[in-house]
């Protein structure tokens, strides 16, 4: 009879020298990690938030831009009808390309 409460004294015993909130009340966190915490938190307070202007695109070079993507798109299907005959156009690999670079100028452009 004496054995089962023993066991059960002890398991309660070593559960509370075990647990995190006992870990947390009797054990003080050493100066250092304490110093650093708080010169962190304070040389976060001296650094201001970045300031980010946002940008206005040059509207007339966005409009050149789109003109050019227009014109080669409307372009593009012409020569793949060529493709159908057999002959492949040298540079609409190029066209391809540029119309690429230019939708991702536009699209980044109008986004800021």
């Amino acid at each position: 009879m004496k054995l089962p409460v023993l066991a059960t004294l002890i398991s309660i015993f070593a559960f509370q020298i075990c647990s995190p909130a006992a870990f947390a009340q009797g054990r003080p966190f050493p100066p250092s990690i304490v110093q650093g915490e708080r010169a962190e938190e304070q040389g976060e307070k001296d650094i201001p938030p970045p300031m980010t202007q946002r940008r206005t695109p040059d509207l007339a070079k966005l409009k050149q831009n789109a003109d050019e993507l227009a014109a080669l798109a409307q372009s593009v299907p012409h020569e793949f009808e060529q493709t159908t005959k057999g002959v492949l156009p040298k540079d609409l690999s190029d066209k391809l390309k540029r119309i690429e670079k230019l939708a991702k100028q536009l699209r980044s452009q109008i986004s800021q």
